[in-house]
């Protein structure tokens, strides 16, 4: 159980979600202390139960997502299903759900309708394109709303197709700001004493992130261009080939440029009239970037990144996604953490990226099998007893 001191200790969220976005948003939730309660299709669940790769029966892509969740099997198009959700929601605080819009709707269980059972309640719904507009009806897929949304427009190189983010950006955005408006509508809660429906659309949480790149065209009227790892506003910043690997440099101001200068070794290029501004080196990118490339050419990333640390200037190497997952700086801050799994054995996650220093949550369960928990939380919150739960099972209802 979470400890009484969690964020979101005694909170409840019913999460009937499936996929990414919703999936993340609880788990976010629930790694600040809310139980999870997460309601999966009896026989089948959650799709992607069914992706590989697998550890121990287990998809490694369920798993990433699901932790601090206890699973709960529930038909809810039979009769005696619905009814059990309605008693669950009776006795949650927040429900979280992402079917396409009106489908909850039809299924007797829209935002009004759970709101006269609980009035308290905080119904959140992710979609693709939002519950407005007139293209409120499509589905939601990552890959789709990336598309739409202008940032594969603006992702790959000048010469090259566009290209989506190397992760499931629009899901996960989503699922974020699904988070944020829930515990937004809790605070709201704390006040007024009634809860409220959270609406998010992926295609709003991916615009959104435009940010500059619309602030160029509203301020302009230009299209932003596909730059590759240039940056429209800022040179150097970027990726580099030093002798044996690829690093980024971030020279945001003329007083990093005159250090990245010195760490070179060629101090004259901070005084050069081409490079000696903000706007100048902008101007003469393609002068500088070459230029730069044959410098940093001539010797390792290591010895470079060991200069630029000393020197103050922005560095990095780009690292491979086993490295950041052995990584002994995120073991350090709990950012790599290992749970015992029924079936799995032991699973390996990532850790909670935001922390309380007073209130921190943690990742204390294993992603649950499916209904794992079906027994202990309807006999715990619905008051039937094993014989019921036991017809119940046998009717196909979980």
């Amino acid at each position: 159980m979470p400890r009484a001191d969690a964020p979101l200790a005694r909170v409840r969220v019913l999460d009937l979600t499936r996929v990414l976005a919703g999936p993340f948003c609880a788990m976010i939730l629930g790694d600040m202390g809310a139980e999870v309660v997460k309601v999966e299709e009896p026989g089948k669940g959650d799709d992607t139960r069914s992706w590989p790769p697998f550890a121990g029966g287990e998809s490694t892509y369920f798993m990433s997502v699901n932790r601090n969740k206890k699973s709960v099997t529930l038909n809810l198009k039979a009769p005696a299903g619905q009814a059990i959700l309605r008693t669950l929601v009776r006795k949650s605080d927040v429900l979280l759900e992402n079917f396409r819009p009106g489908t909850m709707e039809k299924l007797g269980f829209g935002y009004r309708a759970l709101a006269r059972l609980n009035p308290r309640l905080v119904y959140c719904s992710i979609s693709g394109f939002g519950e407005s507009g007139p293209e409120a009806h499509r589905a939601g897929y990552d890959l789709v709303v990336q598309a739409e949304s202008g940032i594969m427009d603006i992702t790959g190189f000048p010469d090259g197709p566009p290209v989506k983010v190397g992760t499931s950006i629009a899901d996960l955005v989503a699922g974020m700001s699904a988070a944020h408006g829930v515990t937004l509508a809790l605070l709201a809660r704390a006040r007024t004493r009634r809860g409220q429906k959270v609406e998010i659309s992926m295609l709003d949480a991916m615009a959104a992130l435009l940010t500059y790149q619309a602030g160029i065209y509203f301020g302009t009227g230009a299209r932003p261009a596909r730059r590759g790892n240039a940056h429209p506003s800022i040179v150097p910043y970027e990726v580099f080939k030093a002798a044996d690997a690829y690093l980024t440099l971030g020279v945001a101001n003329n007083a990093l440029w005159t250090k990245c200068c010195a760490a070179l070794d060629r101090p004259e290029l901070a005084k050069d009239p081409r490079f000696d501004t903000e706007a100048r080196r902008v101007q003469n990118r393609d002068a500088l970037i070459p230029l730069l490339n044959k410098i940093l050419g001539a010797r390792t990333a290591a010895k470079w990144l060991e200069r630029f640390e000393g020197a103050g200037v922005p560095a990095g190497r780009i690292t491979s996604v086993p490295e950041v997952c052995e990584s002994e700086h995120l073991k350090a801050r709990s950012m790599i953490v290992t749970l015992p799994h029924p079936r799995a054995g032991r699973v390996t996650v990532l850790g909670v990226p935001i922390r309380l220093h007073t209130t921190p949550g943690r990742a204390r369960l294993a992603p649950p099998v499916l209904g794992q928990h079906t027994d202990a939380v309807l006999g715990s919150l619905t008051g039937l007893t094993r014989a019921e739960i036991a017809g119940l099972r046998r009717d196909g209802v979980i």
